[in-house]
């Protein structure tokens, strides 16, 4: 005869909220019992939680609403539904990307000497997946997991400039954009005209747009799903190293995509 194993209680990870919403604890924590068990019943959750059927019901039939679990309709049971699936699906596909990824921009960092990043769109920010940062004692810093407004940085712009006008009209309805320095654009006017020459040159440049004394280039990688970076402070670009970087950037990208599945 087999065990069920232990449901794995949710872990706290920082400090205790001091408003605590104790339905969304519950609902976490019915999402925790998935970890260990294929599925689970209305009775688990009620012994789990402590609470009355009711409202382990309740619960339930807001994650089922959501997604995140769904019913058998046979044993109506509950198990992983397609929110979750998709959930760890995306993790895991950013995990790989970032480990397919590495040894190239391992190279890219080492060749350069520069913070170099490899970032995708999430709304209207920019999510840093991979970053390494450069040897050098001035340097820009790792931004890995770091969210900033696409249209501050070349990694953005990049990843905007592959959307269609209606995504974008969808993404910025209004006609004023945050500005992060003096030097950011800030209409969505300016940003279209800026994204037209995106799209004709093919790489991004960003000047001190995303922050005070910092330049970036940017190149897109599978027709701009993801975008690849180098960073680099203003006192050290140069015709040159722009040149340079632009071309071990477009070549670092072709690797990238040869990589990914």
């Amino acid at each position: 005869m087999t065990t069920a194993a232990a449901p794995i209680t949710a872990r706290a990870y920082g400090p205790t909220p001091q408003y605590r919403l104790e339905s969304v604890d519950n609902a976490l924590q019915i999402l925790m019992l998935l970890v260990t068990r294929t599925e689970i019943r209305l009775t688990d959750v009620s012994v789990h939680l402590g609470v009355a059927s009711s409202t382990a019901h309740r619960l339930l039939a807001m994650l089922q609403y959501r997604g995140l679990i769904r019913q058998d309709p046979r044993t109506k049971a509950y198990q992983a539904g397609p929110s979750l699936d998709l959930l760890a699906f995306t993790v895991l596909k950013q995990l790989d990307i970032r480990d397919r990824a590495r040894p190239v921009l391992e190279k890219l960092n080492a060749d350069l000497q520069e913070t170099v990043h490899l970032g995708r769109l999430e709304g209207v920010e920019v999510d840093f997946v991979a970053s390494i940062e450069s040897p050098q004692a001035l340097r820009v810093s790792n931004r890995l997991g770091v969210a900033m407004p696409a249209h501050c940085t070349s990694t953005g712009k990049v990843l905007l400039a592959a959307l269609s006008p209606d995504e974008l009209n969808r993404l910025y309805p209004g006609p004023d954009l945050v500005q992060m320095t003096r030097h950011s654009i800030a209409t969505t006017a300016a940003l279209r005209t800026e994204l037209d020459a995106v799209r004709r040159r093919g790489h991004a440049i960003s000047n001190e747009e995303g922050e005070e004394g910092v330049v970036s280039i940017a190149v897109p990688v599978r027709n701009g799903a993801l975008a690849l970076n180098a960073s680099m402070p203003v006192s050290r670009m140069t015709k040159e190293l722009r040149r340079t970087a632009l071309s071990q950037l477009s070549d670092a990208a072709a690797e990238i995509e040869a990589l990914l599945p």
